[in-house]
Parts: C-alpha cells; structure tokens; sequence
C-alpha cells in the first residue's frame, strides 16, 4: 500500500538504469558506485530507492535552482561562446567532498516541499522565453539525475537548443552513452585530484573520470577538464603532475584544462589554494604540452585568455565571464599563422557585455 501511494507522485518515476537480482535487491546502473539496494534502501546519491523490488528515481523533476547563466562560467570557453544556458539542479550528489561549494543542495537528499517540479518540456520552454541558447545541468551532480536528464536533453534537441554537464564524471558507461546519443555534446568535468586523493577523501577512480572524458571525446563529443586544488588535499606537485600527466595521455593536448583555486566551504577549513601554486601548476601544465590552460577563481583575468598554440598571439580575451575579445576568424583560425582554435558551437558576439575589437 505504502509504494502505491508514494509512486502516484509526478515526481516519482521507474528508472531505466538498474538490474533485478534475486531476494528483491536492484542494482544501480546510474553512476560507477553501482549501488546493491535491498528493499527501502537508497542509494548513495540519495535519489534512487529500491521500491517493491524495483528502483525509482524518487526526485524526477525537482529542482533547486533554474536561472540563466553564461556559458562560460560553467566553465566551458570552447563551447558556444558567449551564449547563455538556462541552468539548472536538483539535490543529492555520489560524492561526499568536505570542501563542496554546493552543499546546501548537493549534500542534502531531495525535499519536494522545498522544490519547484518542472517536467522536461516545461524547463525547455523557460530557456526559450528567457532567449537561452542551450541548458546546462549543474550546482550538483546531474548525471544521478539521469533519467529527467536525458528527457529534458530530447526536448532540448527538438526544440534545436544545446545541452552540457557540469559533471564529476563518474557516471556508468552505459549512462555516458545514452547521453551522447542524446546530443548531449559538452561536458565540464571536474578531475579532483590523483589516486591518493580520491582514496582518502571520494572512495572513488579517477582513472573513471578519465576513461568517461576519453569517451566522450571519441565519440565527438566536447570535454573542459577543471581540476580544483585543494590545499591539503591534492596540492602537491607529484599529485599536480599526475592529472597533468594523465590529461595529456588521455585526452591530448587540444582539450581545454581549467586550473581553478579552492576556498574554505563546508566541512573543511584550510586556507584557499596559493595563487603562486596554480600559476606553477599552469606553467607545468604549458611545460608538458597543454595547449589551453586556463587558471580561474582569482583576482587577476589574465589567465582567462586564449592564445594561439602556434604563434602565440591572443585570439579570444575574458572577463566577468564574458567575451570581450573575439579575434578568430571565420572558419575559427589565428587571424596571423591559420592555426585551427578548437570550438563548438556559434560565436554570440551580441550577448551580454561583448566589446568589439
């Protein structure tokens, strides 16, 4: 009687990602942890329950937060270019970082009183009111909300808008997939550090966000690499060159790297990131072969700007998160020496605060 009644909710929905075994107990096939639920269990994200046997999505729907925001604040700078994505979240994360910036929403299980409920078409209709470009699913992990994302990312396909991620990068394969075929083209995907790290603060691979990343970019997709340092946590430079190292072997040099500084939040208190560490982590970063680094959350912009691999002249400059230089040309190359800017999507130079050159 007690699944009969909670499943009449919209909110309430069987999910397409698990697999029956015997005893009543589903596993999870949403994100890597691939949770073993018994009856009335949930999961580790707090959004799957094993319900009669079957497992349920029991927060389908249920935002935190929906506004519009620039795309390149996500951050995502290769990707549509000074557009806006109408942006958008839900509650409950597969990690449990002590130093999450979010964790009023991604450390808290979903609360229907607390929530707006918007079906896919609904969500995509306001991005096309407020005149968005595309949505991006983000604050907390989107890829446990799984199934509404990949209805939203249908409609959004229909109705000829974008979609990306602002993702941990730990969803299954089998989810991975079913976004791309989805024409969920772009992902900014944190990397939180080495094996060291993952072990002693996540319980997680980070060899699974990189084989995710990889995926996603042999099968066209577009991929942003963020990796936060965390004082104390996967600041030093072995940890430092190994995600270097582990990026470049993985994803190549043309795949954009944000180097972004940490700052106390949540249940861990050091002190932020020094910025003569992020500038030597970009510098290491440029040593080995990166050909778009860039280093955010710190006062100076500078290192928001990219530069040409080849002749090393200027071609888009940032600030406030905002394009205020475009200097490519038509076909996307370095105006001097015709080297090809890896970008996806169209540039919106009439968006926001552009400045023309």
């Amino acid at each position: 009687m007690f699944v009969e009644a909670v499943v009449k909710e919209p909110w309430m929905r069987e999910s397409r990602f698990y697999k029956a075994l015997d005893g009543g107990v589903v596993q999870c096939a949403v994100c890597e942890r691939k949770c073993l639920l018994r009856l009335g269990w949930r999961g580790v994200c707090w959004n799957y329950v094993n319900l009669g046997g079957r497992l349920y999505n029991v927060a389908y729907g249920l935002l935190s937060a929906v506004e519009s925001r620039p795309i390149e604040i996500k951050p995502l700078f290769h990707y549509y270019p000074n557009s806006t994505a109408l942006t958008f979240s839900g509650y409950g994360c597969n990690y449990r970082c002590p130093w999450c910036q979010n964790y009023l929403i991604s450390q808290t299980p979903p609360r229907p009183e607390a929530s707006t409920y918007l079906e896919p078409s609904d969500l995509v209709e306001e991005a096309v009111r407020r005149g968005d470009e595309g949505l991006s699913a983000s604050f907390n992990e989107p890829s446990i909300h799984l199934d509404y994302i990949l209805d939203a990312a249908s409609e959004a396909g229909r109705r000829g808008l974008y979609f990306n991620l602002v993702t941990n990068g730990y969803m299954s394969s089998r989810a991975l997939d079913e976004l791309i075929d989805l024409n969920v083209d772009g992902y900014s995907v944190d990397i939180k550090g080495c094996p060291e790290s993952y072990r002693m603060f996540l319980g997680a691979d980070p060899m699974v966000v990189f084989r995710n990343a990889k995926r996603i970019v042999e099968r066209g997709g577009h991929v942003e690499m963020v990796f936060l340092i965390v004082t104390g946590a996967n600041d030093s430079l072995d940890c430092i060159k190994w995600v270097l190292e582990k990026h470049l072997d993985n994803l190549g040099p043309d795949v954009p790297l944000h180097i972004n500084r940490y700052y106390p939040a949540h249940k861990y208190y050091k002190p932020p990131t020094r910025i003569d560490l992020l500038i030597k982590a970009y510098r290491m970063a440029k040593e080995l072969g990166l050909n778009y680094v860039y280093v955010g959350n710190i006062p100076s912009e500078e290192y928001q700007d990219t530069e040409c691999p080849k002749c090393g002249k200027k071609v888009i400059a940032r600030r406030s998160y905002r394009v205020t230089l475009w200097g490519l040309t038509s076909d996307g190359r370095c105006p001097r020496c015709g080297h090809k800017i890896p970008i996806v999507g169209k540039y919106y130079p009439g968006k926001k605060s552009y400045l023309s050159m």
